[in-house]
């Protein structure tokens, strides 16, 4: 076939015959996955499903670390199951999962990203499914691994045979992570488009699903496993600003193509509004150079101004509404005296105008600070001013309000570190009642990283006087620790508090970690302390389940302090400040 004749190197199998149409191909696009890729394939060849019913189209898009080489050892070693097509670096994931899709034969599609896994049973239950249900595009539940975030939303309600993109989470999960039935991404002539150079997997999701007759998800078992990859280089993570911008523009273009402007697009837009466009103006707006700054904020107010209808901003959450907002309202200096004030100095005081309520940043237009009509997010918006570890149990997170009439007004107030609610009390050592404590139980945390780990994203909730409200709880200025490791059954456990540099959010991770990588990490650490001592390291996992080395620096934190409060670290006998933004586990 002609697009297999303009590969470097011949498909490794030819297509199987059409009287043996597989019922499910996996497209799985690969660039420099190596570490990952084994786990991956290995995934896919234990589907309980069986090689019969099932095809892997693997395109290697330009790899240079031994990517492309694994796959030509298991393509030879699973003839007529792996399929694989070498081809030049495109620089994005759009054209090799096209490829892919060209040369797919089966009944249904499937794409995999080449760092990822699948459940046991995923393609066997979710072909299924779609078998059963009549359904186009069917989506298992998605788990992170290595504390990679997901958007979890949509499985919460459990199983659905018929889910609506318009009034469900579906939008805020439109990667193509999914099944999708060939005969509808043939009828609409679907592909990635490639000058995108992210993002490109949601026009394809959004338009099959915008299309299909039924839309199903199934909730009751984990069938994609999402990894967080601890070389992060993923295009994904890294991405320059141009194709970003690039990109958004394009995605925004077409959703006002494919769907009527109204009540329906505003609901998928929200996403994209509240997720892709505020990102662009989140905290690392500052790290840009001018010329960048720039260009972004241009971007982003003519996209505010051009696609976010009045209804759409209310249903925003406040610290996007108000960051989209500085962005219309002024200029980039503007934008960045915001970001200052949520970064390094915390939430502003509220400021009175009659019976109006606004959010007192410095030099702010009064028409994009009021806060009036959503109060009750407005107090939801909390400092972090401590995080400390109460005991060997409980990790004690301390919040405080700068509003005055907190106690009286806020109602009460319900802490979340992603599905974990923690146990709050107002603090007794503040007369004022504006600053909380809140025990999370790490045994909690742990059970809800799963053996896979988790990000767990802290927000707050109100419930008072001024209605329910919600906003994610911020950390300026916090320096956390080095994580703690934390026995969970089997398992061992890194557990620290972090920020999440994007937004300044307080994020609580579980990163599962194994003694052998950890022993190897103290060891690389101690080296140079060994080679003057004469002795090398030496580890073993102490009766509480945490890991004692001898020979190199303890991975035992005491509490997370803020950045201004100097660090004892037990029995190194003199101060030394915490690491920013917390230490991330390389396992």
């Amino acid at each position: 076939m002609a697009a297999e004749e303009a590969t470097h190197r011949p498909p490794t199998t030819h297509r199987p015959p059409a009287t043996s149409r597989p019922d499910v191909s996996v497209v799985v696009p690969v660039y420099n996955t190596l570490r990952y890729l084994r786990s991956c394939l290995d995934s896919v060849l234990r589907q309980t499903i069986g090689p019969d019913r099932m095809e892997i189209v693997a395109v290697d898009d330009g790899s240079t670390d031994g990517s492309g080489r694994l796959l030509d050892r298991y393509a030879a070693k699973h003839p007529g199951t792996v399929r694989v097509v070498h081809q030049a670096n495109s620089g994005g994931p759009a054209a090799p999962c096209n490829r892919g899709l060209d040369l797919a034969t089966g009944r249904y599609v499937f794409f995999l990203g080449s760092d990822d896994r699948l459940g046991p049973e995923a393609l066997e239950r979710l072909v299924a499914a779609a078998d059963r249900y009549g359904s186009d595009v069917v989506l298992g539940k998605v788990v992170g691994v290595n504390g990679r975030h997901v958007f979890s939303d949509v499985f919460a309600d459990g199983n659905a045979v018929d889910v609506s993109l318009f009034d469900s989470a579906l939008p805020w999960s439109l990667a193509n992570t999914k099944l999708f039935r060939r005969d509808l991404v043939d009828r609409l002539g679907l592909r990635f488009p490639e000058d995108m150079p992210v993002l490109s997997d949601q026009p394809f999701t959004l338009a099959a699903c915008y299309h299909a007759r039924r839309i199903s998800v199934l909730a009751d078992h984990d069938y994609y496993h999402a990894v967080r990859r601890l070389d992060a280089r993923n295009i994904t993570y890294h991405s320059r600003i141009e194709q970003r911008l690039v990109s958004v523009e394009r995605l925004f273009a077409y959703v006002a193509d494919l769907i009527p402007a109204g009540a329906r697009r505003d609901a998928v837009l929200r996403r994209h509004v509240g997720l892709e466009l505020a990102n662009l103006v989140g905290d690392d707006f500052r790290h840009l150079d001018r010329a960048a700054q720039e260009r972004v904020h241009a971007t982003v107010a003519r996209l505010v101004r051009r696609h976010v209808t009045d209804s759409l901003r209310d249903r925003l959450d406040i610290e996007a509404r108000l960051r989209l907002g500085a962005v219309t309202a002024g200029g980039v200096d503007d934008l960045l005296a915001v970001i200052e004030q949520d970064s390094g100095r915390g939430v502003p005081a509220t400021v009175f105008a009659g019976d109006r309520w606004h959010a007192g940043y410095p030099g702010a237009p009064a028409r994009w600070t009021d806060v009036t009509d959503v109060r009750a997010d407005w107090l939801a918006r909390l400092d972090t001013v401590d995080v400390s570890w109460a005991d060997g149990h409980t990790l004690t997170v301390t919040t405080r309000s700068p509003y005055p009439r907190f106690a009286t007004e806020a109602g009460p107030v319900r802490m979340l570190a992603g599905p974990v609610v923690g146990a709050t009390r107002m603090d007794a050592g503040d007369p004022t009642g504006r600053t909380l404590r809140t025990d999370f139980a790490l045994d909690r945390l742990l059970a809800a990283g799963s053996a896979s780990g988790q990000r767990h994203p802290v927000r707050a909730e109100v419930d008072g006087g001024h209605g329910r409200g919600g906003a994610a709880v911020r950390a300026p200025r916090l320096a956390a620790g080095r994580p703690r490791l934390l026995r969970h059954g089997a398992r061992l456990y890194g557990v620290a508090a972090t920020v999440d540099p994007r937004n300044g959010q307080l994020v609580l991770s579980v990163v599962p970690v194994t003694v052998a990588q950890l022993v190897g990490r103290l060891r690389r650490r101690g080296a140079a302390r060994a080679q003057v001592s004469g002795r090398g390291p030496e580890g073993r996992l102490g009766r509480h389940g945490h890991l004692e080395v001898r020979g190199a620096a303890q991975v035992q934190p005491g509490p997370l302090r803020r950045a201004n409060q100097p660090h004892h670290h037990s029995g190194a006998g003199r101060a030394a400040p915490d690491q920013a933004r917390g230490v991330r586990v390389d396992v």
